[in-house]
């Protein structure tokens, strides 16, 4: 392309049009940019019972990843290796389940002989002022409460069938989402290679070198995610035994596991733990603990997970903050846990692209009359 001049204008009234014009075609442009990305989320939507277990099954395979290519490396078949993995990978996180539920199993009498304490002291305190309540008024009470669950039934019913059918298809989207995590272990290094056959190899190195691009930061999102994990299961896991609260090692481990689920996982773990503190060593503790909890809970939800995510995703904190607020209005818990890994992956192509026009954006020598602020775009061919 040859040099391009600046343009200029007889009067403003003509500089005002053209810029008037410029404005109405770029507006024009955003707009059809905004339609095109809401169609892409409303498709999504559609399609969200095939989408979920397809990033499910990424995040998966990059952590089975490297010790499968390990494997591949001292040549095993790709089979082999992933069915390895897989199977390592299962029996690791039931060996974790079962050991968890083998330490509750053996510290539910003393919680249960804890319970029954507490309760004592609860009625002892309601006994006396302000309240004032006789065993007539605490029997009446709990009357009372037993015959609102009954008229309440109906809808608690209806409430444990919807959740079982969420339950049930999270196992399904689990199920299907190791399946094709062991296929894209299986087969992985196939794609590329066919991605080039597919769309030629002159496109086909663009999109093989962002591909590469997202998939090194998908594993550093699981990176930094269990590394938030750890930090929330050390420090509740500390307040735990400090206390003296029975079963800190499990309810540890559980916070680890929940860190992985966002909002709901890190509040199920620590009500949990402020539960098992009230039954078992009385109200103070639980006020305690629960405040541990909050203290440790809002750190790393509003400072450790935006920076660490910032520096392994290269993505500043504030718009960590921000994808997972949209995120989670738009597709709940599991917007929340894939907001960060697929806003990460736009901002890989974004900054490829940008790449890919500097590198073609060649600045033209100074122009005789010293404009040198004018530049074209030549094809590195």
């Amino acid at each position: 392309m040859g040099v391009e001049r600046d343009r200029k204008w007889a009067d403003k009234g003509e500089a005002i049009g053209h810029g008037v014009s410029w404005l109405a075609r770029w507006s024009l442009r955003a707009a059809l940019a905004a339609l095109g990305f809401w169609m892409v989320f409303w498709l999504i939507g559609k399609l969200w019972v095939v989408v979920m277990p397809v990033l499910l099954g990424l995040l998966i395979t990059t952590v089975l990843w490297p010790p499968a290519r390990w494997m591949m490396s001292k040549g095993l078949n790709a089979a082999l290796s992933a069915t390895i993995v897989l199977l390592v990978g299962l029996g690791v996180l039931g060996g974790v389940i079962a050991a968890i539920s083998s330490s509750i199993a053996s510290g539910v009498p003393e919680i249960a002989q804890s319970a029954q304490k507490a309760i004592t002291q609860l009625q002892d305190w309601a006994s006396g002022p302000p309240f004032n309540l006789r065993g007539s008024d605490l029997d009446r009470l709990i009357s009372q409460g037993v015959e609102q669950l009954k008229s309440s039934i109906g809808s608690i019913a209806g409430g444990l069938l919807t959740g079982a059918g969420a339950v049930t298809s999270g196992l399904v989207t689990g199920v299907v989402a190791l399946l094709l995590a062991f296929f894209f272990v299986k087969d992985g290094m196939r794609f590329t290679p066919w991605v080039r056959g597919v769309i030629g190899e002159r496109a086909g190195a663009h999109v093989t070198t962002v591909l590469e691009r997202i998939w090194v930061t998908l594993g550093s999102f699981i990176r930094s995610q269990a590394i938030v994990s750890l930090i929330d299961a050390v420090f509740i896991g500390l307040g735990l035994i400090i206390l003296g609260v029975p079963l800190a090692v499990p309810l540890a481990a559980l916070t680890f596991l929940g860190g992985f689920v966002p909002i709901v996982g890190a509040f199920i773990a620590g009500a949990l733990a402020v539960l098992v503190a009230l039954v078992s060593n009385g109200p103070t503790t639980a006020i305690i603990m629960l405040a541990i909890v909050i203290v440790v809970q809002q750190v790393e939800g509003n400072v450790l997970q935006p920076i660490l995510q910032s520096r392994s995703l290269r993505l500043h904190a504030a718009v960590v903050l921000l994808v997972v607020t949209a995120g989670t209005s738009l597709y709940g818990i599991a917007g929340a846990f894939f907001s960060v890994p697929v806003a990460a992956a736009v901002a890989v192509v974004i900054r490829y692209l940008g790449e890919v026009i500097e590198a073609r954006s060649v600045r033209v020598p100074s122009h005789p009359d010293g404009d040198d602020s004018v530049e074209t775009e030549r094809s590195p061919e």
